[in-house]
């Protein structure tokens, strides 16, 4: 079943390999420069303390894009399934991702933390309704 709501569901699924695709490209060039070797019989930290934190901050963000999403894909198709994914909810998961987007410019690019913060937030209670509204409709039953 096609509905509106699955297109910001694979939104946010691309822009999870944009992420993906820029750490590798500021993580590889910079463990070449500085000649580091990851080492797999000492700590990961050690490892992530020599590279740069701006190179850092990228796969940082890619590792926040494996969280709290995990519960909007799961709301966003079962909206969906329930027959519920276009209208407010699907323009509700549309500003998830844009605030998702958002916070990965954000924590890549500059990383100030009460950005990145106030747009989490943001982007919480937006997946919070968007979870309250799949509940709503759960609990109606089929019938509601």
């Amino acid at each position: 079943m096609h509905t509106p709501i699955l297109g910001a569901v694979i939104a946010l699924v691309l822009w999870s390999f944009v992420m993906w695709a820029w750490l590798y490209a500021t993580r590889l060039p910079a463990m070449m420069r500085l000649k580091i070797r990851y080492d797999p019989e000492r700590p990961n930290s050690e490892f992530l303390d020599q590279i740069p934190a701006r190179v850092r901050w990228k796969a940082d963000n890619y590792n926040h894009l494996m969280e709290q999403p995990t519960l909007f894909y799961a709301t966003a198709i079962t909206l969906s399934l329930l027959g519920a994914g276009g209208g407010l909810n699907a323009t509700l998961a549309w500003a998830y991702v844009a605030l998702r987007i958002a916070h990965s410019l954000v924590q890549a690019l500059v990383n100030v933390v009460e950005a990145r913060f106030a747009i989490f937030m943001a982007a919480s209670l937006v997946l919070l309704a968007l979870a309250m509204r799949a509940a709503i409709i759960l609990l109606a039953g089929p019938n509601g």
